[in-house]
């Protein structure tokens, strides 16, 4: 299979949280301290596959909170102008 060419850097998942959780991931972008740390170093694709990752970590992260009966605050809602 032919790889695609990457014409734009995969940007960093940061959402400026920047606090470790109890299993050493940032409650912010769920990623480990070395996949921050070394972020800017790290080839595309390996940087796919952790943003690929930090989506499973957030998913089990929700599960588990609502299972304990914690949803966590609400997502802001914006209205849209007509």
């Amino acid at each position: 299979m032919a790889q695609q060419l990457e014409f734009f850097d995969i940007p960093s998942p940061c959402i400026g949280v920047c606090q470790t959780g109890p299993r050493g991931y940032c409650l912010g972008c769920y990623r480990s301290r070395d996949e921050r740390l070394y972020w800017l170093q790290l080839e595309p694709d390996v940087k796919r596959k952790i943003v690929r990752a930090c989506q499973l970590r957030k998913r089990r992260a929700e599960l588990a909170r609502q299972k304990e009966g914690d949803k966590g605050p609400e997502p802001e809602q914006r209205e849209l102008e007509i």
